[in-house]
């Protein structure tokens, strides 16, 4: 597969081949999903907590005697339906990560690179770079890439200008290559990927 190699002008400097086996993958939308789902349970902390009835304080007697008060019998005042006491099945720490098998993982990933592909919205330069943090450059060259919507910025190293340049825009990620994932695929509509980081993510996924 060929598409065109733009560079930071819009203009068409060529062409460049794409791996058939990630940019031309079969379309599997239960995977990418199941893969979604993944990602976004495993960033929960999944730190909430309740107290139960033998963690709030107090209550370390019996209130009164079983018989002969006329009143319902009761052995703690930190029972749940007293007023402050413990709640009861309330939630308590837990780990919400799924497991997911890494050719599963790398199989969405491609299937979204993939889509992106078949939609044309793909973008790849020759080069991506920038002599000092310019904000209005970043966005008049994703203008002259006719990139109307959100987009993320895949790069091959650390560079300090163009992720200035970048990190002012709200509609605009930057992202190294290597940490491609697909939560950041299906969230913005374009992908912008330079010669570089083109290298490391065929490496990568290849």
């Amino acid at each position: 597969m060929q598409v065109s190699l733009m560079n930071m002008a819009g203009e068409t400097v060529g062409q460049v081949d794409l791996t058939d086996s990630i940019f031309a993958a079969p379309m599997n939308g239960p995977l990418m999903h199941q893969a979604m789902v993944r990602q976004l349970a495993n960033a929960r902390l999944g730190t909430h907590k309740v107290k139960g009835r033998s963690e709030v304080s107090g209550g370390g007697r019996k209130p009164w005697r079983q018989k002969g008060t006329g009143r319902a019998r009761q052995g703690s005042i930190r029972a749940a339906q007293w007023r402050g006491g413990g709640i009861i099945f309330g939630p308590t720490p837990r780990t919400y990560v799924q497991r997911m098998p890494r050719k599963m993982r790398r199989a969405a990933v491609c299937a979204a690179l993939s889509a992106k592909v078949a939609d044309e919205r793909i973008v790849v330069l020759d080069q991506l770079q920038m002599s000092e943090p310019k904000t209005r450059e970043m966005a008049q060259m994703l203008g002259r890439l006719s990139v109307t919507s959100s987009a993320l910025i895949l790069t091959a190293q650390p560079d300090l200008a163009v992720e200035r340049s970048a990190s002012n825009l709200s509609y605009v990620k930057l992202l190294r290559a290597q940490y491609l994932n697909i939560r950041d695929l299906l969230t913005y509509d374009y992908v912008i990927i330079p010669q570089a980081a083109l290298a490391v993510i065929e490496e990568i996924l290849g």
